[in-house]
């Protein structure tokens, strides 16, 4: 009897947690896009100019057609077989760009192809070239098709690391990302129901998706490549940036930095915009090479909630699970659930740090410079957090469940702060083999729940500053 009473309890209080994930994640049905454009009217960008031999810049001529095509109240853009070269295009609202199976778009290897725009970049707001594929300001787009696009960013990674090169003795790594102005291969922003379908792209300049400010968002089955011609800096995979809606599901990611990232913003810029991300499904995807399979922030200012990712891959990713901010980023990452996962040969199976890459992090004007004769998004990037205590994340309410980690080098390493610790987080069935276990610090309720971390040197995680009952 005594058992069976256990055994109730226990059921009814697994069952009291099912029926509280399910009404939790009520709305995940609603995320991604509501509708498609509809008209088939077609229009070839061959027949307003554009050459298909690769032998000249055919940016105009796109263009054009899908002005056309806008104008008439929408339709479909497509390209006959072969190599296009071309800069930044505009894409508007009930147009679908349809880059088909032997269809080859390369992307310009001029900076002057690229305009500047007003965006989001890394957390704060400024001037920046404008992506290779932009919908700004627009409703109701897709892109879609089995064909290829290559951004050929290798232009953008040298300019980079020869910048990293000067800037890095002068006490200046946290803007150079900022100076040097990269180009994106896709962006979203501002911008409802929009759809990205099956494409393949490679060889970002900088990040390759960047979903800004945007909502009722998907991104099904697209492939990225960017390891194909080189290890290009900051090339992200999917960055879901302050925006809301989104579904992410079936991509395959190979970059060389966050594979599926969320972000909302940087430091008193992101402070000041204070927009979430919020409402976002990643689903069957897989994450090779990278920084993260999951990862959020570091630009958590506008805070990043509501998010359920489920069945994925890690495959020789750096993190498996990555949440990341710094003491002058605020905002709160809560109601997260990652579940269902499979990681291979990844660093850290769960890594999560307030006091992340502080030489990046940190914005300092090292003696000589005058304030006055900056420029404007150096200015920004100093601008301080007052009072200091906005600057402090906060991350709690975390669901990670049936977790395979074949082999990481450590399960985990979990770091609050003495003003912030890492709140209400909830393992349940998982299964860990790595080298060491990790350590954690600075954290407050923690829930384990059938946990297996089997580690090489056979030593326990590293326990400090923590409730200790809970770990």
């Amino acid at each position: 009897m005594k058992h069976l009473r256990y055994s109730c309890v226990s059921f009814l209080l697994s069952l009291s947690a099912i029926l509280l994930n399910a009404q939790n994640l009520a709305w995940v049905s609603k995320a991604g896009a509501r509708k498609i454009p509809s008209s088939k009217n077609q229009y070839w960008v061959n027949n307003y100019g554009a050459a298909n031999d690769g032998s000249k810049l055919s940016t105009e001529a796109i263009q054009k057609a899908i002005d056309a095509c806008a104008a008439k109240g929408g339709g479909i853009v497509s390209f006959k077989p072969g190599t296009y070269i071309m800069g930044s295009i505009f894409l508007k609202t009930n147009v679908h760009l349809v880059i088909d199976k032997d269809v080859l778009i390369k992307g310009s290897q001029d900076f002057a192809d690229y305009p500047e725009i007003d965006t989001r970049i890394a957390g704060i707001e400024m001037k920046w070239p404008a992506a290779l594929i932009n919908i700004v300001n627009q409703k109701n787009v897709q892109v879609s098709g089995k064909g290829k696009i290559n951004a050929q960013g290798k232009f953008c990674w040298d300019k980079y690391w020869a910048m990293r090169r000067e800037y890095e003795p002068k006490g200046l790594r946290w803007i150079v990302d900022y100076d040097a102005k990269r180009v994106r291969t896709f962006l979203v922003q501002s911008s409802s129901d929009i759809t990205l379908k099956d494409l393949t792209f490679s060889n970002a300049g900088f990040w390759t998706v960047q979903l800004l400010y945007s909502d009722h968002l998907t991104v099904d089955g697209i492939t990225v490549k960017n390891n194909e011609d080189g290890r290009g800096p900051s090339t992200d995979g999917i960055d879901i940036d302050s925006s809301s809606w989104v579904l992410v599901e079936n991509c395959d990611i190979d970059c060389n930095d966050d594979d599926f990232c969320l972000k909302a913003g940087r430091d008193a810029d992101g402070l000041r915009v204070n927009r979430p991300t919020e409402y976002v499904v990643i689903r069957k995807c897989i994450a090779r090479k990278g920084g993260g399979l999951l990862t959020l922030g570091s630009e958590t200012s506008g805070g990043i909630r509501h998010v359920l990712a489920t069945d994925l891959k890690a495959m020789g990713t750096g993190n498996g699970f990555h949440i990341k901010s710094a003491t002058t980023r605020g905002g709160t990452v809560e109601d997260i659930y990652f579940r269902n996962i499979e990681m291979d040969s990844v660093g850290n199976a769960f890594m999560f740090t307030m006091n992340w890459n502080p030489a990046y992090s940190y914005s300092s004007l090292p003696a000589g410079y005058k304030y006055d004769s900056l420029p404007a998004h150096w200015k920004v990037m100093l601008t301080k957090v007052e009072p200091e205590s906005k600057g402090i994340p906060h991350f709690r309410d975390i669901y990670v469940s049936n977790v395979t980690v074949k082999y990481a080098h450590r399960a985990i390493s979990a770091a609050g702060l003495t003003q912030s610790s890492l709140d209400n987080f909830n393992f349940s069935s998982i299964t860990i083999h790595s080298d060491n276990a990790g350590d954690v610090s600075y954290a407050r309720d923690w829930k384990w729940q059938k946990v297996s971390i089997r580690a090489k040197d056979n030593k326990a995680i590293a326990v400090k500053n923590s409730d200790r009952s809970s770990l």
